[in-house]
């Protein structure tokens, strides 16, 4: 499938121009302009639709209501593919995530942490996440919404002959994954081989960057400020997103940008993907 990527601004819209990359979607998950939202709702999705980008990963409102949000959504013309959702609510209250997720119109679920004491996660909180997530799963795939889990490091901790991860990805019946290129190679895994491992499994990607000489570690923290642009950092970003389209899996690819730069770096990131061959 065929789709356009512009620029963060209408003049560098006008320099480059309309650009088309095939098989997925390049959208850009809504954490990224955090700090933007809390002073200007409207501002913030504004300058993500002068980026050229249609496609959003979201599921909040920013203290607006839903109608003066989904108001702003149509005026400005952005669709909300996938939503958040909390551990605790898949947990205890999967239909709260369901409902959201039709209120948006939304085809995805993603949540991307799973509840541990401090450093603690280990193979007994795994099966408890998989457990959970394939019951929330369930319930949403009978209303056509897929769950994805969006991995954070710790869960590539080995375990018997692999990682924490293989047995989540191994028993994974009603679930998928989105992965986050960052925090797969920040706990420790090649995403390209990670990728090649279990290129079924993956339904959706955030395409994030880390700056080089950052040594990664298992728990799922990390300083935001070591996002870069696509292309200048460690991750062979070009790499995956080429053998993902050689897989014609995940339709969905959001940059994740969560450091200060991030209104001067997603322009250049999508001038990198746009230039991927």
């Amino acid at each position: 499938m065929n789709f356009k990527i512009g620029f963060t601004v209408l003049v560098l819209v006008a320099q480059f121009g309309i650009h088309q990359l095939s098989a997925q979607e390049i959208g850009i998950q809504l954490y990224s302009l955090r700090n933007q939202f809390k002073n200007d709702v409207e501002g913030s999705l504004k300058i993500i639709r002068d980026w050229g980008l249609t496609n959003l990963e979201g599921g909040g409102t920013y203290g607006l209501s839903f109608e003066e949000f989904d108001g702003l959504l149509d005026k400005y013309k952005l669709d909300v593919v996938s939503v958040g959702a909390s551990y605790d609510d898949l947990k205890d209250n999967p239909e709260k995530a369901l409902a959201n997720a039709k209120q948006f119109g939304a085809k995805y679920v993603m949540c991307a942490w799973i509840s541990h004491e401090g450093n603690n996660f280990d193979i007994e909180k795994t099966k408890e996440a998989v457990e959970v997530f394939n019951k929330a799963g369930k319930l949403l795939q009978e209303e056509g919404i897929t769950l994805a889990y969006h991995a954070h490091g710790y869960e590539f901790r080995p375990y018997e002959d692999g990682t924490l991860f293989d047995y989540m990805a191994q028993n994974a019946e009603y679930f998928a994954f989105e992965m986050d290129v960052y925090w797969v190679q920040h706990g420790g895994t090649d995403p390209l081989a990670l990728l090649n491992k279990y290129p079924d499994k993956f339904v959706l990607f955030h395409l994030k960057d880390m700056e080089k000489g950052v040594v990664g570690n298992n728990t799922g923290h990390e300083d935001v400020e070591t996002n870069v642009v696509l292309g200048t950092g460690q991750i062979d970003i070009s790499g995956v997103v080429k053998r993902a389209k050689e897989l014609g899996v995940a339709k969905y690819m959001f940059i994740e940008d969560e450091c200060s730069r991030v209104v001067e770096q997603v322009p250049q990131s999508l001038e990198y993907l746009n230039a991927i061959k």
